[in-house]
């Protein structure tokens, strides 16, 4: 971005720099000029910033589509786009936005997390993190679910940094949001269609494409929203062990689904019973990501994928998964821990046999937990 840009930018978001440059505001929301909400520890308040009217808000916004090559006006209402800093914007303006110009900043953080990182957070138990670890080493097909805003990026980035020096990875993005710590990273970027410049689009499923005949290792696909779902799979299932995805859903067993339907999408000749197959060999392990009312987020399942079962049902183990014991009165955060579910992953032999730092008892689940899990089990069976 030129310095005329940046410099116009600067002034036109004056009345939000403040929350710009406040490292503890991960997300802020303008609902119109004079409505402007803020995400602080995962938590939503509302801000007393605001626009002095519609004109100046719509200003700046145009101001950024300019600076990356995009515009936005009565018949392009939408625009999604990085920043130079790597935050994302998303806007819609009227008539679509009934509240005026309505804007949600990402923010971009600088902060590299790692696995004692999420341990400090809560996010993780020391036991899951040396498990997702082993995981990585081995290169076990994952799926990082979860909603917006629970985590999904972060924990994306930080399995993504434990995988051995020795391979090669390609990340596709929409935008380029992940910072994985790796000695070889090639990143793709799509982009998007500007007939009147004469700019085709590349999507997600051209740079999957691509990056097949790019000698990767493994292929990461930051979010997989659309049929580049059934690409990821193919990549899975065809030698590329250790390859990685996010997709929305609140349940393991709901990103299973969630894929499936995303692989139907478009024009695909595959059978659907095709499709959930592809879904149960080629997907591992499933790590879910929740935000939760606290604002806390925190891992909320590690599960195993074991395939499909005679009626057409994927069959997912719980491994590791977090369970609230309580409720701090003073803070209103959760108290709880991540435990282990008592079940031993089909690949274990695999941890046994390249000696890996991880004993069979871990998967053990505590006394307290056994009665509470084996009810859990008994209403699933039901």
């Amino acid at each position: 971005m030129s310095s005329v840009f940046q410099d116009a930018i600067g002034t036109l978001l004056a009345p939000i720099k403040d929350l710009l440059d406040d490292p503890s505001v991960s997300e802020i929301m303008i609902n119109g000029p004079h409505e402007i909400f803020i995400e602080q520890k995962g938590l939503v308040f509302k801000s007393p910033n605001q626009f002095s009217d519609e004109e100046a808000l719509m200003a700046s916004m145009r101001a950024i589509a300019q600076s990356v090559g995009r515009v936005i006006d009565q018949d392009n209402p939408r625009l999604d786009a990085r920043l130079p800093d790597g935050s994302r914007i998303a806007v819609v303006i009227p008539p679509m936005a009934k509240n005026g110009t309505t804007v949600a900043i990402r923010k971009f953080s600088e902060e590299k997390l790692g696995l004692k990182d999420l341990i400090n957070f809560g996010s993780l138990s020391p036991e899951g993190a040396r498990f997702l670890d082993c995981c990585m080493y081995l290169g076990k097909n994952t799926l990082v679910s979860g909603g917006t805003g629970s985590g999904k990026t972060t924990m994306l980035n930080v399995l993504g940094s434990r995988m051995p020096k020795t391979q090669r990875l390609i990340i596709i993005e929409d935008s380029a949001e992940l910072q994985i710590k790796a000695e070889h990273v090639v990143q793709f970027e799509t982009r998007k269609a500007n007939p009147e410049r004469g700019i085709k689009e590349v999507s997600i499923r051209d740079l999957v494409e691509s990056s097949l005949r790019l000698r990767p290792d493994r292929i990461i696909v930051g979010e997989v929203r659309g049929m580049e779902a059934l690409d990821l799979l193919n990549a899975m299932g065809t030698g590329h062990d250790g390859s990685m995805g996010t997709v929305h859903a609140n349940t393991p067993l709901d990103a299973c689904t969630r894929l499936e339907t995303l692989c139907l999408m478009g024009e695909t000749k595959i059978p659907a019973d095709a499709i959930k197959k592809m879904v149960g060999s080629a997907l591992q392990l499933i790590v879910q990501c929740n935000r939760y009312h606290d604002g806390g987020r925190r891992t909320s399942h590690i599960s195993e994928v074991l395939g499909v079962d005679a009626h057409g049902r994927y069959i997912v183990k719980d491994i590791f998964r977090w369970v609230q014991t309580g409720k701090d009165p003073e803070t209103g955060k959760y108290i709880g821990e991540m435990i282990p579910c008592g079940y031993v992953p089909t690949f274990f032999e695999e941890f046994v046999s390249n000696k890996l730092p991880f004993p069979k008892s871990s998967f053990k689940a505590p006394d307290w937990a056994v009665p509470k899990l084996l009810e859990e089990k008994r209403k699933k069976a039901a």
